[in-house]
């Protein structure tokens, strides 16, 4: 990157975490700390709480999603309206007039204290880990491609998000949440207006490839519990995932009770259900866009470069270089094939279109054979190497083709990315573990001000174990992908004891008790035996119906053990 780049980027980390510290500045109680004084206004919540789902990984890997998979990952989405109008109606004015400061107190006035801590260490588990993965996603891809080194990246993310997060509690996250969303926001749309003007054919003949090419997808009818994205999870499956991440899980819950009243969060939490499906359309196209763009302009073999950079210096350049230049004469016959697919739709002739569609389609699997011929190679040449590149693409164009200073603010929207998702967490955890179950279970009668250096410290515990986790992890299939199953192995479990709370009125502690174990641990069994089944019968169930799957397990079981009456 150029000395432009560098100082956009840090120029842009250090004014927001600088602002964040200086706005919160001051003496705190607990109350202030965990709550933000309940000062926060309904466009500040709403930009908050899609902050923090806008994680780094949402702009590293959505793009590159796109790139592969098409625009069929909004589906996801469909449902996010219905989820917020839900919890607006439902669960926002329980947490109020219950006056919380987490979504966990609820359960311990509706159950008992043992249902409240199992809910607690499941969001802690779940969502400690989600907050390595929430530093480590990033930090992989920008230390690859900025050659720093992985360790000392996931510390500079993880410190400076630290540094005002303990500072300054939910305000600070809050308050610097919305400039970071500024600049994601702000650096996406710039990228796609680039991408768009930087295309050797016209916007309208770009749409035609990306529709020809299955990449403008977006519905999907046809039901398939294998199937992760189609209209059906979208508007069942994913609707449990975001009542739950929404409505239960602190780092979302923390956002909207820091409201000035119950409207506000309200209007807060509408304001992300109707526009966060927009938000997903803007990032989806640009991918889209940047596979238009390398249908004519030579694409690397395999976006990740170090991986490539490494093959040149290897025994295997040879074969590398050979299979360089087929991977090259396929892109320039499938250009070709594009440039005469565009002439056959001007000319409206579908048969021709027809045959050009599938003699393209052969090509890209002569071509995806090349790539895979590649990776081989890159195993070979390294076991351990990471061969999966969908992650890379966005980034790798960014910084190949796009104007300096324009690069550094696309990483800086990475890292902002980063830092308000991880500022989000680190902030609910570290509530969690004071109200919940410090202050609760271990030391009941201190100081607000010991509290408050206690939840302080927690933030920071949580902070330093997200850093150390993410020092350990490793890559998943697609990193959006990975976030998503995390929280689906837990979140219906979770959401199952809510629903019980809020709707099932005759079910008691104990019966939910036993229902959330036993459901957590169905979750569990059936991920782990996805694909493999048991005696003879095989199961193929996509991720995101675990979240349906453990609320009303939970539900079912607990009415069932509340109705026998089991000891």
């Amino acid at each position: 990157m150029s000395n432009l780049d560098w100082i956009v980027l840090f120029g842009t980390l250090i004014t927001i975490a600088a602002y964040g510290v200086y706005k919160t500045y001051g003496p705190k109680d607990l109350d202030s700390y965990l709550r933000g004084k309940n000062s926060m206004n309904w466009w500040t919540i709403g930009l908050s709480i899609m902050a923090t789902q806008a994680s780094a990984i949402t702009f590293l890997s959505t793009p590159g999603q796109a790139y592969e998979d098409g625009m069929r990952f909004i589906q996801f989405y469909f449902g996010l309206p219905l989820a917020m109008i839900i919890i607006s109606v439902s669960f926002i004015p329980i947490y109020y007039k219950l006056k919380v400061y987490t979504a966990y107190e609820f359960l311990e006035n509706r159950f008992d204290l043992k249902t409240r801590t199992l809910a607690a260490l499941l969001f802690i588990t779940q969502r400690g880990l989600a907050a390595g993965i929430t530093i480590y996603a990033p930090a992989i891809i920008l230390s690859t491609l900025l050659g720093w080194n992985l360790t000392l990246t996931n510390i500079v993310i993880g410190a400076v998000v630290i540094i005002y997060t303990v500072s300054g509690g939910t305000e600070a996250v809050s308050i610097t949440q919305k400039q970071q969303m500024a600049v994601m926001m702000g650096g996406m749309i710039l990228a796609g207006i680039i991408v768009i003007q930087m295309l050797p054919i016209s916007f309208q003949e770009a749409l035609h490839v990306a529709g020809k090419m299955d990449k403008l997808n977006m519905v999907n009818f046809e039901f398939d519990l294998a199937d992760r994205y189609n209209v059906w999870s979208g508007m069942t499956a994913a609707v449990f995932l975001f009542l739950s991440y929404f409505g239960t899980d602190q780092s979302q819950v923390q956002r909207y009770l820091s409201g000035q009243t119950l409207s506000q969060s309200r209007m807060g939490l509408i304001m992300n259900g109707f526009l966060k499906i927009p938000m997903q359309f803007v990032i989806l196209f640009i991918g889209v866009m940047v596979f238009v763009f390398y249908q004519f302009f030579l694409p690397p073999v395999v976006f990740n470069k170090v991986q490539t950079d490494n093959l040149r210096q290897s025994e295997y350049a040879g074969e590398f270089e050979d299979l360089e230049k087929k991977y090259e004469a396929n892109f320039e016959s499938s250009k070709s094939s594009y440039l005469e697919l565009l002439d056959a739709i001007d000319k409206k002739d579908e048969p021709r279109e027809t045959q050009l569609q599938q003699q393209i389609k052969t090509l890209k699997s002569e071509q995806n054979e090349i790539r895979d011929e590649v990776k081989s190679l890159i195993v070979a040449n390294d076991p351990v190497a990471e061969t999966r590149d969908t992650d890379y693409v966005f980034m790798r164009f960014v910084m190949d083709n796009l104007p300096e200073g324009i690069i550094g603010l696309l990483f800086a929207v990475i890292f902002s990315a980063a830092m308000s998702s991880t500022a989000s967490e680190l902030n609910a955890l570290g509530s969690t573990t004071t109200v919940d179950l410090y202050k609760r279970s271990i030391k009941k009668e201190g100081s607000d001000h010991h509290y408050l250096i206690s939840s302080k410290l927690f933030t920071a515990f949580w902070g330093l174990g997200a850093i150390l986790f993410a020092t350990y992890a490793s890559l998943f299939e697609n990193l959006i992908q990975a976030v998503n199953l995390l929280g689906s192995l837990f979140y219906g479990t979770i959401l199952g004891i809510f629903m019980v709370g809020f709707f099932i009125k005759w079910v008691k502690g104990r019966a939910v008790f036993i229902a959330a174990l036993l459901s957590e641990l169905l979750i569990l069994f059936i991920h782990f035996r996805n694909g493999v089944g048991l005696f003879g019968f095989v199961w193929d169930i996509g991720f995101l119906w675990y979240n349906a799957i453990g609320c009303i397990a939970v539900m079912l079981i607990g009415m069932i053990i509340q109705k026998l009456n089991i000891k």
